[in-house]
Protein backbone atom coordinates (compact mmCIF):
# COMPACT_ATOMS: atom_id res chain seq x y z
CA UNK A 1 0.00 0.00 0.00
CA UNK A 2 1.45 3.34 -0.98
CA UNK A 3 1.21 6.71 0.61
CA UNK A 4 -1.98 7.51 -1.29
CA UNK A 5 -3.72 4.43 0.06
CA UNK A 6 -2.75 5.35 3.62
CA UNK A 7 -4.12 8.87 3.19
CA UNK A 8 -7.37 7.46 1.78
CA UNK A 9 -7.69 5.17 4.83
CA UNK A 10 -7.22 8.14 7.14
CA UNK A 11 -9.81 10.19 5.22
CA UNK A 12 -12.41 7.40 5.13
CA UNK A 13 -11.83 6.69 8.81
CA UNK A 14 -12.28 10.35 9.71
CA UNK A 15 -15.50 10.52 7.71
CA UNK A 16 -16.86 7.42 9.44
CA UNK A 17 -15.80 8.58 12.89
CA UNK A 18 -16.76 12.25 12.78
CA UNK A 19 -19.10 13.00 9.89
CA UNK A 20 -21.70 10.24 9.93
CA UNK A 21 -24.63 9.60 12.18
CA UNK A 22 -25.70 6.25 10.76
CA UNK A 23 -26.73 3.50 13.11
CA UNK A 24 -26.03 -0.07 12.03
CA UNK A 25 -27.00 -2.97 14.18
CA UNK A 26 -23.92 -4.80 15.42
CA UNK A 27 -21.41 -2.34 13.91
CA UNK A 28 -19.97 0.67 15.70
CA UNK A 29 -19.02 3.02 12.84
CA UNK A 30 -17.14 5.35 15.17
CA UNK A 31 -14.85 2.50 16.21
CA UNK A 32 -14.40 1.35 12.60
CA UNK A 33 -13.42 4.91 11.67
CA UNK A 34 -10.87 5.15 14.47
CA UNK A 35 -9.39 1.78 13.49
CA UNK A 36 -9.08 2.88 9.84
CA UNK A 37 -7.36 6.11 10.90
CA UNK A 38 -4.92 4.17 13.10
CA UNK A 39 -4.09 1.74 10.29
CA UNK A 40 -3.57 4.67 7.93
CA UNK A 41 -1.21 6.41 10.36
CA UNK A 42 0.77 3.21 10.88
CA UNK A 43 1.00 2.87 7.10
CA UNK A 44 2.26 6.45 6.69
CA UNK A 45 4.90 5.91 9.38
CA UNK A 46 6.03 2.64 7.80
CA UNK A 47 6.10 4.12 4.31
CA UNK A 48 8.11 7.16 5.40
CA UNK A 49 10.67 5.05 7.27
CA UNK A 50 11.14 2.75 4.26
CA UNK A 51 11.37 5.70 1.88
CA UNK A 52 13.98 7.35 4.11
CA UNK A 53 16.16 4.20 3.97
CA UNK A 54 15.98 4.07 0.18
CA UNK A 55 17.50 7.53 -0.23
CA UNK A 56 21.19 7.02 -0.81
CA UNK A 57 23.47 9.97 -1.31
CA UNK A 58 25.82 9.29 -4.18
CA UNK A 59 28.97 11.40 -4.21
CA UNK A 60 29.66 13.22 -7.45
CA UNK A 61 31.87 11.38 -9.90
CA UNK A 62 35.50 12.45 -9.84
CA UNK A 63 37.29 13.12 -13.06
CA UNK A 64 40.58 11.33 -13.73
CA UNK A 65 43.09 13.41 -15.66
CA UNK A 66 46.06 11.75 -17.35
CA UNK A 67 49.17 13.69 -16.41
CA UNK A 68 51.25 12.61 -19.42
CA UNK A 69 49.32 13.30 -22.64
CA UNK A 70 52.13 11.74 -24.75
CA UNK A 71 51.95 8.34 -23.08
CA UNK A 72 50.60 5.58 -25.31
CA UNK A 73 48.56 2.68 -24.06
Amino acid sequence: MGLGGCIILIAVGAILAFATDWDMEGVNLDLVGVILMAVGLIGVATFSSIARRRRVVVPPATRVVDEDPNRRY
